[in-house]
């Protein structure tokens, strides 16, 4: 029998593995994995300010507005003022960031595809359940700390 220790760094090696796989096969499309993270979600969310981004995304705010120069640079999203905040932007992918994302989309689902075709339905049914169990036990266990940490926040004052 495996320990609990071989399975996690079996799950984190094939993380890893795919991540670098689906990394190259979007880079070779014109976007890295990394920027199709920011190209998504403003295709999916619309418009909004880079603390958006950075909540939504849990990056810091410096990392986000590099991120967005970058992509501003490369005409994939564009920044506009806001019109309730003046001090603030609202970014916005452009019809060339939908483009090079859909292009980029194509190998990454291509890629995933082939990687869970060495799973039949039923072992693929199964790794759902499993990995579903361990995010259900990951965020109960990060509650638990949120709660803990909270509570002695209280008690420190």
């Amino acid at each position: 029998m495996k320990s609990t220790f071989e399975v996690s760094d079996k799950l984190f090696e094939l993380y890893h593995r795919v991540h670098r796989l689906i990394n190259e096969s979007m880079t070779e499309e014109g976007v890295s994995l990394a920027r199709s993270k920011f190209l998504f979600f403003l295709s999916k969310l619309g418009p909004c300010r880079s603390t958006d981004i950075a909540g939504a995304l849990n990056f810091a705010p410096r990392t986000v507005t590099e991120a967005i120069d970058g992509l501003e640079r490369d005409k994939l999203v564009v920044r506009k003022p806001d019109p309730e905040d003046r001090r603030a932007k609202i970014v916005s992918i452009t019809d060339v960031g939908r483009v090079v994302l859909e292009a980029a989309e194509h190998p990454r689902k291509q890629l995933i595809e082939e990687i869970f075709s060495a799973l039949d339905d039923e072992q693929l049914d199964q790794m759902h359940d499993i990995v579903s169990r361990l995010v259900a036990k990951a965020d109960e266990i990060r509650k638990r700390k949120e709660v803990g940490e909270g509570a002695g926040e209280t008690a420190a004052e």
